[in-house]
């Protein structure tokens, strides 16, 4: 294990900050004493490594310090600790379970301890690979953050503690057997891979369904509640119509919708992703596409 040694002054955060920046890392700055509320808007496009402009910023207050993990091409895994009354086993030890399974190592990389004692293990990610958040995909327990995302970076404090540098080699590049893992499907009941039979109404409706459940997943930052709203309307419409069946329509845009978990204010749960699918299919369906304006 190694340790940085950041210096000190009246803002101890803007060091870090400059530190981050150094290593490439675009920053942005989190209300002080928060891990989710970014001070600006658009914080992924905004995230900056120009020490100018850093300075400028952490000199008007304690900002934390948001890592926009998408830019600086990392890939964050965030493994987290056992709460009171929770059963199974801690993030840590799921992972090493998951990389015995899969024939990997879990290679040691740049690691912050966060505030619950839990781990975010930074990995760089593969030249030509593109990966979003995930929440238990891997494993209870084992989220990651990469293209949408960001995590409390270290020097960070909220009242339950701060977010320590433990061990500073520089990171690892994310191994296969994980690229693998997080580029699949999860297998939940609202996740499943969607089979379209051959007894579905179109071929039409179950490709509109994929270009939609794609638009979910690319969207941008500041958008995804527009964004899967318009999508569930969108398909809606082809439900109300016949073309695509209710329950492969909603299963596919609940697994997209998944994706976005945690990226940003919004969503902050699956029951609210569930809940905008649900009220755009619902509306959708009642104004549904003509057959031939569908053909």
């Amino acid at each position: 294990m190694t340790t940085a040694t950041v210096s000190t002054n009246e803002n101890p955060l803007l060091e870090w900050a400059l530190y981050l920046a150094a290593m490439g890392w675009p920053v942005f700055p989190l209300r002080p004493l928060t891990k989710r509320q970014p001070a600006i808007k658009n914080w992924e496009h905004r995230a900056t490594t120009d020490s100018t402009r850093i300075r400028r910023c952490w000199a008007a207050d304690r900002w934390n310090i948001g890592l926009a993990t998408g830019p600086a091409g990392l890939v964050v895994v965030d493994l987290d600790t056992l709460k009171d009354g929770e059963t199974g086993v801690d993030g840590m030890t799921a992972l090493v379970e998951v990389a015995a399974e899969r024939g990997g190592p879990v290679p040691e990389t740049y690691t912050v301890v966060t505030p619950s004692g839990g781990r975010h293990l930074y990995y760089r990610c593969p030249a030509g690979v593109c990966l979003r958040n995930t929440q238990g995909q891997v494993r209870p327990r084992v989220d990651t953050r990469a293209g949408g995302g960001y995590v409390v970076a270290p020097g960070s404090v909220t009242p339950d503690g701060g977010y320590e540098l433990f061990d500073d080699r520089d990171p690892a590049e994310l191994p296969g057997w994980l690229v693998q893992a997080l580029a699949e499907r999860p297998a939940t009941a609202n996740s499943a891979p969607v089979q379209i039979r051959s007894t579905d109404p179109s071929a039409y409706g179950s490709a509109a369904l994929r270009g939609e459940a794609k638009r979910v997943r690319d969207a941008q930052p500041g958008r995804y509640n527009e964004v899967l709203s318009t999508a569930a309307y969108t398909i809606g419409r082809k439900v109300g119509a016949g073309l695509i069946d209710h329950a492969t329509a909603r299963a596919e845009l609940l697994a997209a919708g998944e994706t976005l978990i945690g990226s940003a204010h919004w969503p902050p749960n699956l029951r609210e992703v569930t809940r905008v699918v649900d009220a755009g299919l619902t509306k959708g369906a009642g104004n549904p596409v003509r057959r031939k304006d569908a053909a």
